[in-house]
């Protein structure tokens, strides 16, 4: 809920989800469903007004900020529209960020593998200037994986990108749950990047309106869909 008194908002309603270890899901829905909402609430970025959030067996909602934020740092990985990289730092150095903001040094393996993983192994020396859109998100999916976390959270992650880009990020968060068993919740607005899920759930007024599982899972079927919550 949003607001206090008679300028009190209900973001969400009744929306109660599982999403599975090793899934990928993502969430869609018009301008003001609660989609961005149910993502914040599920990272511990946003707390609920009621009800709960379970990560690993635990209900996160009454959590202080200081313990969310270390949980955010081991557990949970992020992809935004916006890049979010650190000008200065080179490639490998935006990478392994997350892991020295939480005190663990770098796995020069594992970064190397992420970066061969992401197509950027020949541009690890490069600051984020040097770098198309996409490659930068690429490197933002790097870094969101580089803590091996439990679940990515990515927020229109192919919205400021052109088609082919936004494959190449697709291709990556699938590989993410395929090749990693990790699990990925993304916002889109867009049925092209959500038939890369394996389950599509739209939002409407803050609640939970449709879910798509299995062959439904197209583009034309997600559109069609979508059309009809927002009439």
């Amino acid at each position: 809920m949003h607001g206090r008194g008679a300028n009190a908002v209900t973001a969400l309603h009744e929306v109660s989800h599982d999403f599975p270890e090793g899934t990928f899901t993502a969430v869609m829905g018009p301008s003001g469903s609660g989609k961005s909402t149910l993502m914040h609430c599920a990272a511990g970025l946003e707390p609920p007004t009621s009800g709960g959030v379970m990560i690993g067996g635990r209900d996160i909602a009454g959590w202080s900020e200081r313990r969310l934020t270390r949980l955010r740092r081991t557990r949970i990985g992020f992809v935004f529209q916006e890049f979010n990289l650190v000008p200065a730092l080179n490639v490998a150095d935006n990478v392994a960020l997350p892991l020295r903001l939480a005190g663990r040094r770098p796995d020069s393996a594992r970064l190397a593998d992420l970066l061969s993983r992401v197509g950027l192994a020949d541009r690890r020396r490069h600051r984020p200037a040097e770098l198309s859109g996409g490659q930068q998100q690429r490197v933002a999916v790097a870094r969101a994986l580089v803590a091996q976390p439990e679940v990515v959270f990515a927020d229109e992650p192919t919205g400021a990108l052109d088609r082919a880009s936004g494959r190449d990020v697709l291709a990556l968060l699938r590989d993410a749950v395929d090749g990693l068993g990790t699990t990925v919740v993304m916002v889109t607005h867009d049925p092209q990047a959500a038939a890369w899920a394996d389950e599509v759930l739209v939002l409407a007024d803050g609640r939970l309106a449709d879910r798509l599982t299995g062959k439904s899972v197209t583009p034309d079927t997600i559109a069609a869909r979508l059309a009809a919550v927002g009439s």
